[in-house]
């Protein structure tokens, strides 16, 4: 059983047609990676308030204006925020300057993370690490927690390279900090990774697009 107190970040795109899921425009179309988008939120929602968090966060881009969003804070309970910060890594620690707790942040392109492993992750900070991951296949992390505000992991990273998590290791080397690497997670990014996720079942309704 994990302690008390932490919360749980999701960091999500409104699903607007042409500017969110780009790479999968090519296999679904404009509306369909829209559609796409808005359900791989629910999903992570849906992951989210199966946890013992005592609070769940939606940080969302561009701002909280979209109206998807406002359904998602009513569907869900949820506090929505939007997201601050020049670059991925300037929005990251934003969102953990902002908490007053330990927090575990992830995005929403891997559904395959479940409930189980954001209360691992809880309880590896509840453990005493200071930072806890989910290490992902394409080289990042689908999950990042930090028992405290970390700027130096964030600040002048290249993102969405193979090297994120190597570099985001050496960093905590040099820090010397006590971190936790999890399971290892996959995204849904490229064509490729949709077929993963339709085979995979673990989002009911989706059929191969041609």
């Amino acid at each position: 059983m994990t302690g008390a107190g932490f919360k749980i970040a999701i960091f999500a795109r409104a699903p607007v047609a042409g500017q969110c899921k780009t790479r999968l425009i090519p296999r679904l179309g404009p509306e369909g990676a829209a559609e796409l988008q808005a359900r791989l939120t629910i999903h992570a929602l849906k992951t989210a308030v199966a946890t013992a968090a005592e609070k769940v966060e939606l940080w969302c881009s561009p701002d909280v204006a979209h109206p998807f969003f406002a359904q998602c804070a009513a569907q869900f309970d949820i506090e929505l925020l939007a997201q601050r910060g020049a670059d991925l890594g300037a929005r990251m620690d934003h969102a953990f300057q902002n908490a007053k707790n330990p927090l575990i942040l992830i995005g929403t392109d891997s559904p395959c993370i479940t409930a189980a492993d954001l209360e691992h992750a809880a309880q590896a900070l509840d453990d005493g690490a200071g930072a806890v991951f989910l290490p992902a296949q394409d080289g990042g992390y689908g999950l990042v927690g930090l028992a405290e505000p970390c700027p130096e992991i964030f600040t002048d990273m290249v993102w969405s390279t193979a090297e994120v998590m190597n570099e985001t290791r050496r960093r905590l080397l040099r820090l010397e900090y006590d971190w936790r690497e999890l399971r290892t997670v996959w995204d849904v990014d490229e064509p490729g990774d949709y077929e993963r996720l339709v085979a995979s079942g673990l989002m009911g309704g989706l059929e191969p697009k041609a």
